[in-house]
This record gives C-alpha cells, structure tokens and sequence, in this order.
C-alpha cells in the first residue's frame, strides 16, 4: 500500500478516481485526496489534478446527455413535448444555477446529465462544475491540513 502512494502512481490515480467519480459510478474521491494530502503530497497539486479529472468526468456525463438525452427523455422518462416544453423553460430559468452543486454526492452527477440535456452552453457549464468542483477539494484540503 505504501508504494501506491508514489507522485508516479499517486497523481495519475487520484486523476483517474476522481474522473470516474464523476460519472454515473458510485465512486469518491475524497478519501484519496486527504489520504495524499496527510501523507506529505503536495496540497496545491492534488487539489488540481482532482478537480482537473472532476471537471473532465462532469463533461463526459454532460456529453452523455447531449448524445443521449433525447433516448433518456423519450424511452427512460416518457415524457410529452408539452413536458420537455415546460421542463426546459423551468430548467433554463432556475436550473443552470443547481450546477454550482454538482460536487454534491448523489445529485452531482444527474445535474450534469441535465445540463447536457437541456443544452447548457458548455462554457456557462464549465465555468460553473469547475467552481463547485475546485471549491469543494479546496475546502478539503484546507481542513486535511488543519488537522494534521
């Protein structure tokens, strides 16, 4: 277990989990960056190589819904137009906002598949999961540091 964390494989993994993490697997990330950042890793770098593969796993699930949405809405969801119609004014409304939350365990992941779907314009979405995401492994670190 000491080998694993090495700069060598230790960057990579915590890149690797945290983009998994943010798809549609029930994966955390957390646990790898404090473990890093207690075991001596740099706080700074672990910090941007989790948010970096974060943000890249939040736009493969954004691109889900871009390429897939229209099978979501159809065969999963079976809504009407006049739903999509009022879902899509709702979402673009108040919706797009909610993606400052998308480092939230369990809804992070379909807030993103939603912007996808809706047809968030992807700079407006990147902008938005890159603060939440950074915020958030920011945040853990500053308290992984305060308490060792």
């Amino acid at each position: 277990m000491i080998d694993f964390f090495t700069p060598e494989l230790g960057y990579p993994a915590l890149f690797l989990l945290s983009f998994l993490a943010a798809t549609v697997l029930p994966l955390g990330s957390e646990w790898l960056l404090v473990a890093m950042i207690a075991g001596a890793f740099d706080p700074t770098s672990a910090v941007l190589v989790a948010t970096a593969g974060n943000t890249l796993g939040a736009c493969t699930t954004y691109a889900i819904g871009i390429w897939g949405g229209a099978y979501l809405i159809h065969r999963i969801l079976r809504m009407d137009e006049a739903s999509q119609a009022k879902a899509h004014r709702y979402y673009s409304k108040w919706g797009q906002w909610s993606l400052l939350l998308s480092w939230l365990p369990v809804i992070g992941d379909p807030l993103c598949l939603v912007g996808g779907i809706a047809r968030v314009r992807f700079s407006f979405f990147l902008l938005l999961v890159l603060m939440g995401k950074f915020s958030r492994y920011a945040v853990l670190a500053w308290l992984t540091l305060q308490a060792i």
